[in-house]
C-alpha cells in the first residue's frame, strides 16, 4: 500500500479555513491603535505616536485622542491622507521541528517559523517554543486572540509529550504536582503522568496553564530529570493530530471559535476552569429549595422511658432519670429541696 504523502494529509484539515470569516475589526468597535498595528503601520507605541502627531483621520476628521474607537468596516480610516486596508485575520497551526526558532527577527539569519509558512506579512507566533522543542504552534495577526492564549488569567490548557532521563519516582511526580518554585516564582503543573517507562527514560504527558520561560525543563531539572525531547501536541481545542513535522494548514472556522469562547472570560485560580459568581448568603437557614430532615423520635417504652434512636448510654441514662422525678410529683414539678437540707459536704 503507497504511503500517504505529506501535502495529502495536511489537506483533510483544511475544511473551511478560518481566515475566509471575516476582516479584521469587522463590525467591531476596536481601538485606533489597535487597528493600525494589525494593518501594519508598526507596533501600537509607535501607532500611538501616529494619532498624537495628528497624522490620522477617521471620516475625514483628524483624532488625537488615543483610546479612540472605530469601526473599520463602516468608517474610513487614512494615514496621512491614505486610506489603510482592512487586513484579513489569518490563522495557521504549524508543526514546528527542532532547531526552527519563534522569533519573528533573527540577526543570526536562522531559520524561522515564519520562513515555513511563507506569508509572514504582519504575522506572530502565540506560545512560543524554545530553538530544542518541537511540535504545535498558532501564527496569526489576530493580535487579541494571541493576548488572551498567552495570558495566565485566562488559563489556557497546553498539552505537551515529554521524554527525561531516568525513572521518575512518585515523590518526585508529588514534588511536581504540588507546585516547583523557579527564579522567577512557583511553576503550577495542571497535569503530570507517566506514558511509559524504559529502562533508562520515562515519556510523561504534562498539562500547563502558564506560559513561563523553558518551565517544563527547569521543573523536570529541580527535581534532577534532563529533558531529552519535548513536543507540544495541543493548545486548547486545537490538536496537532497527524500534522507533518515542518507542515502547516489553516485553522478552521469551528476551531477559532471554540478558542474564542474559551478565551471570553477569565478563569480563577490555575484549574481552568470558569468559576462562577457565588450568591451572597442572607444567614437565613430556610432557604428555598433546601428540606429540613425529619426529626426522629423514640418510641416509648412501657415503663416510661424515651430512648431516641442513635442515642448514647449516657443520654438514655439522664432521659430515664428525668423521668423518675417527674413520675414521683404528683400534679406538679418536684420541688427543690432547702438549702439546710441538702447534702453538704462539711469542712473540716
Amino acid at each position: 500500500m503507497p504511503r500517504e504523502s505529506s501535502r495529502k494529509r495536511s489537506h483533510q484539515y483544511n475544511q473551511r479555513p478560518a481566515r475566509t470569516s471575516r476582516r479584521a475589526a469587522d463590525g467591531q468597535s476596536v481601538r485606533l491603535q489597535k487597528v493600525l498595528a494589525a494593518a501594519g503601520f508598526g507596533s501600537r507605541r509607535h501607532c500611538e505616536e501616529l494619532i498624537t502627531d495628528g497624522r490620522v483621520q477617521i471620516d475625514r476628521s483628524v483624532v488625537r485622542e488615543l483610546g479612540t474607537k472605530v469601526d473599520s468596516g463602516s468608517q474610513e480610516i487614512r494615514v496621512d491622507g491614505d486610506v489603510i486596508e482592512r487586513p484579513t485575520l489569518r490563522y495557521y497551526v504549524l508543526n514546528k521541528p527542532a532547531g526552527v526558532l519563534s522569533t519573528n527577527s533573527d540577526p543570526d539569519g536562522r531559520i524561522k517559523v515564519l520562513d515555513l509558512i511563507g506569508d509572514s506579512s504582519h504575522l506572530f507566533t502565540i506560545g512560543r517554543l524554545d530553538r530544542s522543542s518541537e511540535g504545535l504552534i498558532i501564527v496569526t495577526n489576530d493580535g487579541d486572540m494571541a493576548n488572551k492564549i498567552a495570558h495566565p488569567s485566562y488559563q489556557v490548557n497546553k498539552i505537551y509529550t515529554v521524554r527525561v532521563a531516568g525513572n521518575l519516582q512518585r515523590e518526585q511526580l508529588a514534588e511536581i504536582r504540588k507546585g516547583v518554585y523557579l527564579s522567577d516564582g512557583k511553576a503550577n503543573v495542571e497535569s503530570i503522568r507517566v506514558k511509559k517507562k524504559h529502562k533508562q527514560t520515562t515519556e510523561l504527558e504534562m498539562i500547563l496553564a502558564e506560559g513561563k520561560n523553558r518551565e517544563i525543563r527547569r521543573v523536570l531539572a529541580r527535581v534532577g530529570h534532563k529533558v531529552l525531547q519535548l513536543k507540544r501536541i495541543a493548545i486548547g481545542p486545537v490538536r496537532l493530530g497527524e500534522l507533518p513535522e515542518g507542515a502547516y494548514r489553516e485553522l478552521t472556522v469551528s476551531e477559532v471559535k471554540a478558542l474564542k469562547r474559551l478565551t471570553s472570560e477569565k478563569t480563577s485560580g490555575g484549574s481552568g476552569r470558569r468559576v462562577p459568581k457565588k450568591k451572597a448568603s442572607t444567614g437565613n437557614s430556610n432557604r428555598k429549595g433546601v428540606k429540613k430532615k425529619p426529626r426522629k423520635r423514640g418510641n416509648k417504652s412501657g415503663d416510661g422511658r424515651a430512648t431516641a434512636q442513635g442515642s448514647t448510654r449516657k443520654s438514655s441514662r439522664g432521659a430515664a432519670r428525668n423521668t423518675a422525678k417527674r413520675s414521683t410529683s404528683k400534679g406538679g414539678s418536684a420541688k427543690r429541696k432547702p438549702a439546710s437540707k441538702r447534702n453538704v459536704r462539711k469542712r473540716r
